[in-house]
């Protein structure tokens, strides 16, 4: 069972996540996104760095992904920003129909 779906983890500073969510949800590249508050440690430039960041959690097409990246990248504020996307399997059915719908590039015009 395919949904077509993929989540997103987007990592970014705090403060910031909300303005990269609004951004990527009124460009129809996302249905969905939760912002969660999170402490992150991990290797930059040698060395073991810890910070207070938001995390994104976007749902979004398969048929999307690949511009909501590029999208990502032109506006996230980090060098290089986490974007790890995972597939997803499956989901109630409605849910699947609802953000395909929401991420319809149409949908606006």
């Amino acid at each position: 069972m395919e949904s077509g779906l993929v989540v997103v983890y987007v990592t970014a500073p705090r403060g910031k996540g909300a303005e990269i969510a609004r951004r990527l949800l009124e460009e129809r590249l996302a249905a969905c996104i939760n912002i969660a508050e999170v402490n992150s440690m991990y290797w930059w430039q040698g060395r073991i760095e810890e910070d207070k960041e938001d995390l994104l959690v976007i749902k979004t097409t398969v048929s999307r992904l690949e511009e909501l990246i590029r999208r990502v990248k032109e506006i996230h504020p980090y060098t290089v920003p986490e974007v790890v996307a995972l597939p997803v399997i499956a989901c109630l059915g409605d849910y699947c129909r609802w953000a395909r719908e929401e991420t319809n590039p149409q949908r606006n015009a």
